[in-house]
């Protein structure tokens, strides 16, 4: 298998793995704009099919490439990207506490989206 396809799906929140047509990986997340603006991913999801091919590692890349090109900070609420962060501190710098508060009461203000 060739490298497969990651695209953001902004308006439906997420960052997604393609090859052959089909999402086979993906990361879903939710923009913060306030009190800065920040990528904040809450789930890392791979086909199982495709599981230990990078994966998941290239989405979370991809998502902190993103993240700098708009100059925006990543809070990884996600168990996988909080790992991956910490295991590529060159590639993904941490986000500040005011942003790490905001995130985490965004999702029990919006109930049902994740």
């Amino acid at each position: 298998m060739s490298d497969p396809e990651i695209r953001d799906d902004r308006a439906a929140g997420r960052l997604e793995a393609v090859a052959g047509g089909e999402v086979i990986g993906r990361v879903e997340y939710f923009v913060l704009d306030s009190p800065g603006r920040a990528l904040v991913p809450v789930h890392t999801i791979v086909e199982p099919a495709h599981e230990g091919k990078g994966i998941a590692g290239a989405l979370v890349r991809e998502l902190y490439a993103i993240a700098g090109r708009e100059d925006s900070a990543v809070v990884p609420l996600c168990p996988y990207v909080a790992k991956w962060a910490e295991r590529h501190p060159e590639e993904a710098p941490p986000a500040d506490q005011e942003l790490w508060a905001a995130a985490k009461e965004w999702p029990a203000a919006h109930p049902g989206r994740f």
